[in-house]
């Protein structure tokens, strides 16, 4: 079995250099890192990491906490997650809530057993406080925790006053919006302080319906439509979705009872995950959060605040644009 001096000797530093390109600290000459890199390929050089996170007193293991994991939303967000965390040397263990705040605590607690340098929370099950004091550093996505605790999010605000702005400007006079959970204190809930400001000001009438957990499948948001909408449906001929799997369920349901979109119900949704970029018939108008921008910006932020890397960027927030992408529904 190859050790660590045998890497040094074949690509020609010293065991010092090894040991700093593994655990990538200090500047390394790109030429440097790559004749490393080589070496420990060559040799088929496997660091003993349970040693080396002795030695860093880091796991190098990043915990992600995520309420519906089969959400493509998610999904899509675990991957920019784990690509940026892989290319600074972290793995991620994901963490499926299912908006159970009991199962939500469990991990929160297995991941401390693990010794997981830190978290980054996307579910929104329990109470600010059971993350106030966790020793371990948190990055909320979405979610205002406390003022220790830096968030990630896309400008939910400008999203549901760009939304709503073009349900009236494509001629709607009665919209309604549909929300996401209002029990906790979540930054999507902008979205609808938007649409009501923004349907006052231009004089429209307007209505908003909160929307409640509803599982990431075809079949409850559809549920929901019939159970929540249906009866009021005919009121509005603009309606603005708190997501696109319920945007697109509304025109499964609106096309089934002959209502024509979008000359008669204009729909707007919000996401532009992979869900909807896969959808051709019909092509949704929605909001689109930037994914790939959000992943990063989550591991990044953590990541440094676990290095204790004080460039700008440690329990600072960072809010990204969104922008509307025009479809086929308005």
């Amino acid at each position: 079995m190859s050790s660590i001096k045998d890497v040094a000797k074949l690509s020609g530093v010293s065991v010092t250099t090894v040991s700093r390109v593994m655990n990538n600290r200090g500047y390394i000459g790109k030429e440097t890192r790559s004749r490393v890199e080589k070496a420990m390929q060559e040799l088929d050089y496997q660091p003993n990491q349970i040693a080396r996170s002795l030695q860093r007193s880091r796991s190098g293991l990043i915990g992600v906490i995520v309420p519906d994991l089969a959400h493509p939303f998610f999904s899509e967000l675990i991957n920019e997650i784990e690509a940026y965390a892989n290319g600074r040397h972290y793995k991620i263990i994901v963490c499926n809530s299912l908006h159970d705040a009991e199962k939500e605590a469990n991990y929160i607690n297995m991941l401390r057993q693990n010794r997981a340098d830190g978290i980054i929370v996307c579910s929104h099950t329990l109470s600010t406080e059971k993350y106030e004091h966790e020793e371990m550093p948190v990055i909320s996505f979405d979610r205002v925790i406390s003022p220790s605790i830096p968030y990630v999010a896309s400008d939910n605000y400008l999203g549901g006053e760009i939304a709503t702005r073009h349900l009236i400007e494509r001629g709607c006079k009665k919209i309604l919006h549909i929300s996401g959970p209002l029990e906790y204190d979540l930054l999507a809930n902008r979205r609808k302080d938007a649409f009501e400001l923004t349907a006052m000001k231009a004089g429209i009438t307007y209505m908003s319906i909160e929307g409640a957990y509803i599982e990431a499948t075809f079949e409850d948001n559809y549920k929901f439509i019939e159970e929540h909408i249906s009866a009021v449906l005919e009121n509005y001929d603009g309606i603005f979705c708190s997501n696109d799997l319920l945007a697109y369920a509304l025109y499964v349901y609106a096309s089934r009872h002959h209502i024509h979109v979008p000359d008669e119900l204009k729909i707007i949704g919000y996401d532009n995950h992979s869900f909807t970029r896969m959808l051709q018939t019909p092509r949704l108008t929605t909001i689109q959060q930037p994914l790939d921008k959000l992943g990063e910006a989550l591991a990044f932020s953590l990541i440094n605040n676990i290095e204790r890397q004080e460039n700008g960027a440690h329990n600072q927030n960072i809010v990204l644009d969104v922008q509307l992408i025009k479809g086929d529904t308005t």
